[in-house]
């Protein structure tokens, strides 16, 4: 019995499988090796997606000639959807396909889009003629099938990112089993090193890339990281012998709309003051199928009328109790998730302003000319900087004061990215005003000609940004993974992405109305082709106030949301996970399989 016991500790114990669904044995599966595949994946896939998006802008301006507001926000609308889509194959995981199967099948989408991509730049006729004004409205537009080709090629891409950015970063949390202690530890870096990981790649991207875009040819500049992007796809398939895998558990939308038709359906009903009243299922059910029951709470109590038990056994009329709060956890972050859109907002400026402001400033050190969408890669550089920093040092001298695991907790790690969100904006503002004195100084407001100031004024946005991100978005994909249910962490996984989706929408928005409002009473607005005629000092100051009033916003969500479990400990014979918003039990008398 002993050695039986020895035998079953060695399997993993948070129901992750193979892929024919067998328990794993912690040994042989799982882990920093298995992670590794998936972090070379990363690499490469973000050499591939930022050598595209980084320079995007200055593509559609150049080779396209679109405006300002036009380039930007097909930007912007194209990233949201790149951001968006994963809501589509967090569901597909979750429900149906698995994180592993919905991956590969969505790197073949990404794949054949960049594939087309590069050919669209790289063939004459799929572009209009060359122009040189600094007015676009004077030089001859792209046709609308050399539209067609370039946008079909981008959502495309778009498509198949939805499949792989919420299951890429997920698949690799799953490798670190949380009931091995030494495995939890490490799953607390993961995140902090899977960003540090993929920034090479960003780095690669935003610096050789952009080079090999602005002066030696788009051709290459596009079939590089499509290269890459089929090297790391290789890569990934190469790890598949040591990945730990999630069956799919239903589709997640459907069990959180029975918990709330169910509640509407039964309101009349009142609930018991005894939550062991309420329907659940038996413990060891959930055993065998190694999931997780959680027990009655009374945040948003009012969905617990969808346990109270009735004449009927419908499932739209009766769900368990771990239904019901599972869904409330999914329902409790999206405060927090709303709150994520205004610096989402910010993000969005680095790949169309910020860049656009660079285009206008002296770009030549030597006979060597700057691309202005290489200032990109002092984001990434600041950013790895940081998270350095942070996980080494920050962390290690909070956690002797706080006694938190983590040094600080997520959602104070993500307030601190917002409050420099602030004074990036005001910093930016005022640099703004600078570039634009010194414009007029030179009399260069209505010639559009460089202005005399180097390009690494703008250092300091870019810079303060990567600090940012450092901050707000490493915790940001962690807050809404760990909190998530067990069962839809894919889809708590996309509420990361999701957040950078709706602030690139909403920069569109913002950008067109700015735009128009601005123009009235005979002036031209504050966003114009020509940027030394514009007044992007008061966009980015109006940034800064919007930023201010979301950081109140923030405080306010966050001091009433209740984490979940975050603790593991064995009681009686059951691994046993409790904090003051649920509790968690996997009986260890069965062995998981899904």
């Amino acid at each position: 019995m002993a050695e039986e016991e020895g035998r079953g500790d060695q399997f993993t114990e948070d129901g992750t499988v193979d892929l024919r669904g067998n328990p794993v044995l912690r040994s042989k599966r799982g882990g920093w090796t298995a992670c590794s595949f998936i972090v070379v994946y990363e690499v490469f896939e973000r050499m591939a997606y930022y050598g595209i998006s980084s320079n995007l802008v200055v593509y559609l301006t150049k080779k396209l000639h679109q405006g300002t507001v036009s380039s930007s926000n097909n930007v912007t609308n194209w990233t949201g959807t790149i951001w968006i889509t994963p809501i589509l194959g967090a569901y597909i995981a979750d429900a149906y396909l698995g994180r592993y199967w919905t991956f590969v099948g969505a790197s073949a989408i990404y794949l054949s889009g960049m594939c087309l991509l590069t050919l669209t730049v790289s063939l004459p006729a799929l572009r209009p003629p060359p122009c040189h004004q600094v007015d676009t409205h004077l030089c001859k537009k792209a046709s609308p099938l050399q539209l067609g080709v370039f946008y079909s090629a981008l959502y495309i891409l778009a498509i198949g990112t939805g499949g792989t950015k919420p299951n890429i970063s997920t698949i690799g949390a799953d490798q670190f089993d949380i009931f091995d202690p030494k495995e939890k530890t490490h799953k607390l870096s993961f995140f902090n090193w899977w960003f540090f990981s993929i920034f090479f790649g960003t780095l690669f991207a935003n610096t050789f890339l952009v080079y090999i875009q602005d002066n030696v040819g788009w051709t290459l500049g596009y079939g590089i990281p499509t290269m890459g992007l089929a090297i790391s796809v290789l890569i990934f398939l190469a790890g598949t012998t040591f990945y730990r895998h999630r069956l799919p558990t239903g589709s997640p939308f459907t069990r959180m709309a029975k918990v709330i038709m169910a509640a509407f359906r039964n309101w009349r009903i009142p609930i018991p003051s005894d939550p062991k009243q309420l329907y659940e299922l038996d413990l060891q059910e959930y055993a065998s199928k190694g999931k997780y029951r959680i027990d009655s709470t009374n945040t948003l109590r009012f969905l617990n009328k969808a346990s109270v038990r009735t004449a009927s056994n419908s499932p739209w009329k009766l769900c368990s109790v771990t239904q019901v709060e599972e869904t409330k956890q999914m329902l409790c972050m999206i405060p927090i998730l709303i709150s994520t859109f205004v610096p989402s907002i910010m993000v969005a400026q680095i790949n169309t302003l910020f860049i656009k402001q660079g285009t206008t400033l002296d770009r030549k050190i030597g006979n060597f000319s700057i691309p202005p969408a290489s200032l990109t890669a002092f984001v990434t550089i600041s950013m790895l900087v940081s998270v350095v920093i942070y996980d080494r040092f920050f962390v290690k001298l909070m956690r002797r004061w706080t006694k938190n695991p983590r040094g600080i907790t997520l959602l104070q790690r993500m307030g601190i990215g917002m409050s420099i969100h602030v004074f990036i904006m005001l910093i930016a503002s005022i640099t703004e005003r600078r570039r634009l004195r010194v414009a007029k100084q030179h009399g260069l407001v209505a010639s559009g000609g460089t202005v005399p100031l180097s390009i690494f004024t703008l250092l300091p946005q870019f810079i303060l940004m990567g600090t940012a991100d450092a901050f707000l978005e490493v915790a940001k994909i962690e807050f809404f993974y760990d909190q998530a249910p067990e069962s839809m962490k894919s889809l708590g996984t996309s509420y990361s992405m999701t957040s950078l989706g709706i602030g690139n929408f909403l920069s569109s928005f913002l950008l067109s109305t700015v735009s128009k409002i601005t123009k009235g009473d005979g002036h031209e607005g504050w966003i114009r082709n020509d940027l030394n005629a514009s007044h992007l000092d008061y966009y980015y100051a109006f940034f800064s106030v919007l930023n201010i009033l979301n950081f109140i916003f923030f405080v306010v969500v966050t001091k009433y949301y209740v984490y979940r479990a975050d603790t593991s400990e064995t009681i009686n014979g059951s691994v046993v996970r409790e904090d003051n918003l649920s509790t968690f039990a996997v009986s260890r008398q069965e062995e998981p399989v899904a």
